[in-house]
């Protein structure tokens, strides 16, 4: 048997943001219909500073069961910073036969981002003009990428803990993208001037505060992926209408969830809900216009299932060969 495996470079060719996105968007709902539980990722310290992650499970709407393996390590290349390098293995339901291997970093970085533009799609205010990415690294830039194709956003402020680095990214994407992208040295500015804000940094500790958020505004937050980072300060996470990618996943693994729990300030019950059943119109998202409303994304397997189902449905239309 013949087993089709897409590389980096296939795979950013053949996943593009719109079809991803729908992608996404499906899957997300399939996940929260199905009722199904589903498997916690499993981490495991291999050394101080090396984790490996499995992802296992299965998503009944593609025929389709796989795993991502990964592991994640500092990036030689940028100090400070980690590479998830692995890959996606997705079987046929129907057959048990793999279906195709695909390049995991890759596809992370952009599954990911365009199920936070789906989730910013059905949550932010449609007059959301002005966006915020806290981190410049690999998800600052396909967030930015994915989220330009659910709102019309006229300004995009990038906040880091470097500006050498915020400011180089900021230019090339706004030459490449005809995108008004700002390099900012203010991290509290740029979050009381935006309207949808998405922290992709991975930080130990808070980068953003309810203090510095308005009204209204949608917080994504997405570079915490277990116990441990925490991107944003309780007051936060307390303050928001707060909708999980997968609720059991949140309520177990995600770190700012858990340290405004210890602290007493919410319960499991603040997780109203998973963003699958506001893409299903079963849940409410946004209740009123000056609502903060904040989407927890852990990413989960399906994710990577229907990105990778995707790409291979383009390959084979497109007469590819992996």
């Amino acid at each position: 048997m013949t087993i089709a495996f897409y590389d980096a470079a296939q795979v950013e060719h053949l996943l593009d943001y719109p079809g991803c996105i729908a992608a996404m968007r499906c899957a997300m709902q399939a996940l929260s219909e199905s009722g199904k539980a589903q498997p916690l990722r499993q981490i495991v310290k291999i050394a101080d500073n090396m984790l490996f992650g499995v992802m296992p499970g299965d998503l009944a709407a593609i025929d389709s069961f796989g795993a991502k393996l990964v592991s994640v390590a500092e990036d030689p290349v940028r100090p400070g910073r980690s590479r998830h390098r692995g890959v996606v293995v997705a079987f046929a339901a129907g057959t048990g036969e793999i279906t195709c291997i695909a390049d995991a970093e890759t596809v992370t970085s952009i599954r990911t981002a365009c199920a936070t533009a789906a989730a910013t799609d059905a949550l932010a205010r449609p007059e959301a003009r002005t966006l915020a990415i806290f981190g410049a690294g690999i998800q600052a830039e396909t967030h930015i990428r994915a989220l330009r194709h659910v709102r019309a956003f006229d300004r995009i402020l990038l906040w880091s803990r470097s500006i050498d680095t915020s400011t180089a990214l900021a230019a090339r994407l706004s030459a490449e993208l005809g995108l008004t992208i700002e390099a900012m040295t203010d991290g509290e500015r740029a979050a009381a001037e935006a309207d949808v804000i998405c922290t992709v940094s991975g930080s130990a500790e808070p980068i953003l505060f309810r203090s510095w958020v308005r009204d209204g505004t949608h917080v994504n937050l997405v570079g915490s992926s277990f116990l441990g980072p925490v991107e944003v300060d309780s007051a936060l996470v307390a303050a928001g209408r707060y909708i999980a990618d997968y609720r059991p996943g949140v309520l177990a693994q995600a770190a700012e969830l858990a340290v405004a729990r210890d602290a007493g300030l919410v319960g499991d019950d603040h997780v109203v809900g998973e963003i699958g059943e506001v893409h299903a119109s079963t849940l409410v998202g946004r209740e009123r216009l000056d609502q903060i409303t904040i989407y927890k994304s852990l990413g989960h397997v399906v994710q990577d299932l229907a990105a990778v189902a995707y790409l291979h449905a383009r390959a084979a239309s497109k007469g590819i060969i992996a």
